[in-house]
């Protein structure tokens, strides 16, 4: 059950685009979207490698910390300006809208992450951008740390009335493909269209695509299962998610360990740095 959207933020210019999909699932599904402000510490903020005498350091924290809440109320009135533009509210009485609540944890974003992933349904993340080294920590620690899946949002796209009711499901039979299935079963059930995308190297010993057609319509899901072929299984998915219409993609994350493959290109990563569609991912 998708009850509990778990969307940690900060000043990188991404809150609208991770916002408005998670308020899109939570008005599909009657969830409560929690959005943490990862603040930074004020001995972060404070210059490295230059020597300064007690009374400069003192008056360089204080200047940190009154930054850092300048920073904090800003991103706060932002983000309820956004939660009301996206149909969301602070009000737990108001059964009209899914609540959102505001809350700000201090420390790095991917520890964060771990610690309020864990009880979450679903954490929304902003595409990795890899060549500004931003966000790659952040979805090992969702994947890895919290142990929940992942809905990836690319930079700019805003979801519309066709976000996740044509979903595709990305079947290779292995662990992780499984655990993406398990994670998104609400997800699938209120879409109106499933397709089954399947090519590539099958996973020794994995049920198969028929199998897990016959998965979904024990839940009263009907899939179609679509076939796809290439030398590079990554970009064919990708392809033929655009050529079918869908809406979202769901997948297995990283059957390799997360630093193979940010180092050889593993199918996940080729995923993850080409998509221009939302991808929600488990590992």
């Amino acid at each position: 059950m998708l009850k509990s959207i778990l969307v940690p933020v900060r000043g990188d210019g991404m809150v609208a685009t991770v916002l408005a999909h998670a308020a899109e699932l939570a008005k599909q599904h009657g969830a409560q979207v929690n959005v943490v402000h990862c603040r930074a510490q004020a001995k972060d903020l404070i210059p490295q490698g230059i020597p300064l005498n007690d009374f400069a350091k003192k008056v360089m924290m204080e200047q940190a910390v009154e930054l850092a809440n300048r920073q904090e109320d800003h991103l706060r009135g932002i983000l309820r300006r956004l939660a009301n533009d996206f149909g969301l509210t602070e009000d737990a009485s108001d059964d009209s809208k899914p609540t959102c609540t505001f809350t700000e944890e201090a420390g790095r974003m991917a520890d964060v992450v771990k610690h309020a992933g864990r009880l979450s349904d679903l954490i929304v993340l902003p595409k990795p951008q890899r060549e500004r080294n931003l966000g790659q920590s952040s979805l090992k620690s969702a994947l890895y740390g919290a142990g929940r899946p992942v809905l990836i949002c690319p930079p700019q796209l805003q979801p519309d009335a066709s976000f996740a009711q044509h979903v595709a499901i990305g079947w290779n039979g292995s662990l992780p493909a499984a655990r993406a299935v398990a994670s998104s079963l609400n997800i699938v059930h209120a879409a109106k269209r499933v397709s089954i995308l399947t090519g590539g190297k099958v996973q020794a010993h994995g049920p198969t695509v028929e199998e897990l057609a016959a998965y979904y319509a024990l839940r009263g899901i009907n899939a179609e299962i679509v076939t796809f072929a290439g030398k590079d299984p990554a970009k064919e998915l990708l392809k033929t998610c655009e050529k079918v219409g869908a809406s979202l993609l769901v997948t297995g994350a990283y059957s390799h360990s997360h630093e193979t493959e940010m180092l050889f290109g593993g199918n996940t990563q080729r995923i993850v740095d080409a998509t221009e569609m939302p991808v929600l991912m488990a590992h």
